[in-house]
C-alpha cells in the first residue's frame, strides 16, 4: 500500500478573503528570510515571513478588488501585482517602503494573469490581455513601451486569453508566447513578429493555467473538464498533443512545474492538490486539506532541494504549506 500522504507543513491564516495568487522569494543569499506573498480576492498583498509564519506587511493598492498575479522582478523589493481594478502595480519595498511606483491601465475584464519574462538587467518584457477581448499586448518594463498587440487572423474565434506564458529558448533569443484561449486553444506565437506559429486545440473548454518547459520543449495545460492535457513544440515551432491524462474530479484552476522540472503541482476545483512527475506524468500525491477551491499553487525557488516548499492558496482562506519530494 502506498503511504498516506502527508499534512502540510503548516498553515497561514489570516488574509480573511479567498487567496488567488502565490508567489515565493527564497532564493536569496542567507541571512535573507525566505518570503511568501499571497494576493487575496480582497485587494490586499500579505508579505509572510516563512520563518515567523506571520505576515511581515499588507500591501494595498488595487482599491479593494481581487489581487491575481503577484511576482516578483530580480529581487523581493521589486514586485508586479494585477487586480481586478484593471491595473498591474510596479512596488518599491526597498527599506521598509510599501509604495506603487508605477502602475499599468489594462482595460481588461477578465482575470487572465499577465506573464514576465527578464530580457536583459533591468529590462522586462510583460504579456498581458488587452482591452479588445482577442488580443494580447507586449510591453517593456520599466519604459511601459508597447512591444506589440498580438490579433488573431480574421475568422479565427479563439475567445479570450486565458493564460499566458512568455518564454524564450535562450538568452538573447527571439521571446515567444504561449496562450490559452476560451476556445480551449493553445497558441504560439512569435512576440516580435507578431504572428501565429502554431495552434492546437487542446480542451473542449476554455484553458484555465497553462505551465511550459523549455528545456524539453513540452508543456501542459488543465480547463474545467476532467482533462490534463500535455504537448510538446516540435523542431518546425509546431504544438502537437503528447498524452492526456483523465483526472477523477473536474475543473484545474492552476498548474505549475517544480523550477527543477522533476514534479508539477495543479490546483483542483474539487478541494485537492495534486502531484504528479513530470517525465511521464505518474500520479504521485493527492494533498487533501482545503475545504474549499484550490485557486493557486506555488513551488519555492530554495536554491538549497531540502528546503523547497509547495504553498497553495484557496478560497477558505487558508495557505497551506507542504514539504513534499523535497530530496528528489
Amino acid at each position: 500500500m502506498a503511504p498516506p500522504p502527508p499534512d502540510p507543513q503548516f498553515v497561514l491564516r489570516g488574509t480573511s478573503a479567498a487567496v488567488h495568487t502565490l508567489h515565493f522569494s527564497c532564493g536569496g543569499p542567507e541571512p535573507d528570510s525566505p518570503l511568501l506573498f499571497s494576493g487575496s480576492e480582497n485587494g490586499f498583498i500579505h508579505v509572510w515571513n516563512l520563518k515567523t509564519h506571520r505576515v511581515d506587511t499588507a500591501l494595498d493598492g488595487h482599491g479593494r478588488k481581487s489581487v491575481y498575479c503577484v511576482e516578483t522582478m530580480g529581487g523581493k523589493d521589486r514586485l508586479l501585482s494585477q487586480g481586478r481594478d484593471q491595473r498591474i502595480c510596479l512596488w518599491d519595498l526597498a527599506e521598509g517602503r510599501t509604495s506603487v511606483t508605477d502602475s499599468v491601465f489594462t482595460e481588461h475584464v477578465g482575470f487572465c494573469r499577465c506573464s514576465l519574462l527578464k530580457v536583459a538587467q533591468g529590462r522586462w518584457l510583460m504579456a498581458m490581455a488587452a482591452r479588445s477581448l482577442e488580443e494580447v499586448q507586449i510591453l517593456e518594463l520599466p519604459s511601459k513601451t508597447s512591444v506589440c498587440t498580438l490579433k488573431p487572423e480574421m475568422g479565427a474565434k479563439l475567445g479570450m486569453p486565458m493564460c499566458l506564458k512568455l518564454w524564450q529558448l535562450s538568452c538573447g533569443s527571439q521571446p515567444v508566447l504561449l496562450a490559452g484561449y476560451e476556445d480551449g486553444s493553445v497558441v504560439l506565437w512569435n512576440v516580435s513578429m507578431g504572428k501565429v506559429l502554431s495552434q492546437l486545440i487542446c480542451h473542449q473548454e476554455p484553458v484555465m493555467s497553462l505551465d511550459f518547459d523549455s528545456e524539453k520543449t513540452k508543456g501542459i495545460s488543465g480547463s474545467s473538464e476532467k482533462v490534463l492535457s500535455i504537448w510538446s513544440l516540435n523542431e518546425q515551432q509546431n504544438l502537437q498533443v503528447y498524452k492526456t491524462h483523465e483526472l477523477v474530479n473536474a475543473g484545474i484552476s492552476d498548474i505549475t512545474i517544480r523550477p527543477d522540472k522533476k514534479i508539477l503541482a495543479t490546483a483542483g476545483w474539487d478541494h485537492r492538490i495534486r502531484i504528479f512527475g513530470w517525465k511521464k506524468l505518474k500520479p504521485l500525491a493527492v494533498l487533501d486539506y482545503h475545504t474549499a477551491t484550490v485557486h493557486c499553487v506555488s513551488f519555492s525557488d530554495h536554491s538549497n532541494p531540502q528546503e523547497r516548499l509547495l504553498a497553495a492558496g484557496s478560497k477558505d482562506q487558508r495557505i497551506s504549506v507542504w514539504s513534499i519530494y523535497a530530496q528528489t
